[in-house]
């Protein structure tokens, strides 16, 4: 919906009215206040912040507001407020400023008292500041059970609580070391993210193209392996591409815990910003291709699975690509697939050039006469040459879940999307009109879940946060179990390394002790390899305060932030 550059003025003078605190966010408050003048429903307005609230953040900023707005007009003008009137086509004139009773009179009465303030007698006329009408006051600047003053999201309260709570956690008990750096407000504050990982010349670099329907700095797409660096495309004032130092050392810029994998990882590294509005809202990973053989991995510089490991903590969707003509998942491509441990969630499996499937390949079909009549009949009945096609991408969707399958250790199913992701149109003659509707339907899937990302980036936020407070919490109680296994004076080091050799019995023990989890625990031989250059005596005893802190965090402190920046009218 567009809108006049009149109807942009007047939309600013409500917003800056309806802002109680000047934050620049309309908060539960101030709406529950502000929209009850457009005289709608309870109802009406709960779906009215929820289609205006696209992001789950808990407040409406400017272009939110001008959104609710115009949802409003269209509520009044007799449209029912749901998920598909945004994208419905509607008349300008019929999405003017809505009728808010009163609101005149309140934005005339602000007015006047700016125009009619007096200067001071004994002075020159201070600059003043736009009073803010107390009806609209907020009555609570706070959060109950937070330590702080003042929580303006959810987003800002995970900061706070991060600060407050969980991070003197990790540094206490060297968290960072061993799982995950320390978290600075860039990563709070970062886009949401789609790592695409496969191995050569499997479409990754073309899928991100096709996305934007452009190319990015820095793009080639070839059969041989053109992508040799991690590349993220984001948004940015103009086209260019970043070396991985540079953007390592801003703190604007969500990387840099990245310095741990050194100069030569970064060396490989680097960010193409472009003016874009899609990369407003995603910011997508580029990554190498995976090659088979232990080559491959030897001739790498760098901790090629543990950049991997990284991305996927941050990442909010993990793409995986696979070529029809390269099913089989080598060596160093399980490891990368073992090194997403913990993110399962956010895996999609993309079949890509599926409609380059050879149908050459599928002719011992027709030496069996029974897969003959089947053809036949088909051909009978819908006047098409499909049964050959599909068959064989029946074929190769089998042999990649079976490949899948014996990698991934999950009983559940994944989900594979099939298509073909460039720019160019599907051959209607070789797929038929039932393959290519197979493939846009695939598509559409795959597109519609890359268009939620945004939508639930705050939620996703939230999710591992609490993940890593989960994580951080046994990483305490594991450390704290290993220095009260420590003797007070003799035999140090053979204690040290019968605890370390033995590492999986000090797990089980602190599972049992403290009655967590078993896959919250981390993995035992990284965690070992890590505690191999710690002198275990020096760690610190468990201190039940901070543990406590934690807990407190999970259980009432986090519930409390939600609870304040949900849906005001549930």
């Amino acid at each position: 919906m567009t809108r006049s550059n009149e109807e942009t003025k007047t939309y600013q003078e409500w917003f800056n009215l309806a802002d109680s605190d000047g934050d620049g966010r309309i908060s539960g408050n101030d709406a529950t206040k502000f929209f009850t003048l457009s005289k709608l429903s309870r109802s009406q307005l709960k779906q009215l912040w929820s289609l205006a609230d696209t992001k789950r953040q808990g407040y409406l900023g400017f272009n939110e507001f001008v959104t609710a707005m115009q949802l409003v007009s269209l509520a009044q003008a007799g449209y029912e407020l749901n998920s598909d009137i945004l994208k419905i086509e509607i008349d300008k004139e019929n999405v003017k400023p809505p009728v808010m009773e009163g609101l005149e009179d309140l934005v005339a009465k602000t007015k006047r008292l700016i125009i009619n303030s007096p200067p001071e007698i004994n002075g020159p006329a201070q600059p003043q500041s736009i009073p803010k009408n107390p009806w609209f006051t907020s009555k609570s600047k706070s959060l109950k059970r937070l330590p702080l003053n003042s929580v303006t999201s959810i987003v800002d309260g995970l900061k706070k609580l991060y600060v407050e709570r969980l991070k003197p956690l990790e540094v206490t008990y060297r968290y960072n070391d061993f799982a995950s750096p320390l978290l600075t407000n860039s990563d709070f504050d970062a886009k949401p993210m789609v790592m695409l990982l496969g191995q050569y010349s499997t479409g990754k670099t073309t899928f991100i193209k096709h996305l934007l329907r452009c190319d990015y700095p820095g793009a080639h797409v070839g059969p041989e392996p053109t992508t040799d660096r991690f590349v993220v495309v984001m948004s940015g004032p103009d086209e260019r591409s970043i070396p991985g130092n540079t953007i390592a050392v801003d703190a604007d810029m969500p990387f840099g815990g990245l310095t741990t994998f050194g100069g030569s990882f970064l060396s490989k590294f680097q960010c193409s910003q472009m003016p874009h509005p899609l990369l407003d809202e995603v910011t997508f990973v580029d990554t190498p291709g995976v090659l088979s053989g232990e080559k491959q991995r030897t001739q790498r510089s760098y901790d090629f699975t543990g950049v991997v490991s990284w991305f996927a903590e941050k990442c909010d969707l993990i793409l995986l690509l696979f070529d029809p003509h390269k099913l089989d998942i080598s060596d160093e491509f399980k490891r990368v697939i073992s090194s997403l441990r913990g993110n399962e969630d956010k895996i999609r499996v993309v079949l890509n050039k599926a409609d380059q499937v050879d149908t050459q390949q599928v002719r011992y079909y027709e030496r069996d006469f029974f897969w003959y009549v089947v053809n036949a009949i088909f051909n009978l009945f819908i006047f098409l040459y499909l049964p050959e096609f599909i068959l064989k991408l029946m074929r190769v969707y089998g042999a990649l879940m079976w490949s899948l399958g014996k990698v991934l250790n999950t009983p559940e199913v994944s989900r594979v999307y099939i298509g073909s992701f460039n720019d160019k149109p599907i051959d209607e003659s070789f797929a038929g009109p039932l393959g290519r509707d197979l493939f846009e339907k695939e598509q559409n899937d795959l597109l519609a879940d890359l268009v939620d990302i945004p939508k639930k980036a705050c939620d996703r936020k939230i999710n591992e946060f609490v993940k890593r407070a989960r994580s951080a919490k046994i990483h305490a109680y594991i450390i704290s179990h290993l220095k009260k296994e420590m003797p007070a004076i003799m035999g140090k080091a053979k204690a040290q390394q019968r605890l370390i050799d033995k590492l999986d019995e000090e797990f089980a023990k602190v599972q049992r002790e403290y009655h967590l989890p078993s896959g919250d625990f981390p993995n035992a031989d990284h965690f070992r390899e890590v505690l191999s250059s710690y002198n275990i005596d020096k760690f610190e005893k468990l201190k039940s305060r901070m543990i406590q802190a934690v807990d407190d965090m999970l259980g009432y402190e986090i519930p409390e932030l939600l609870k304040k920046f949900r849906n005001p009218y549930d």
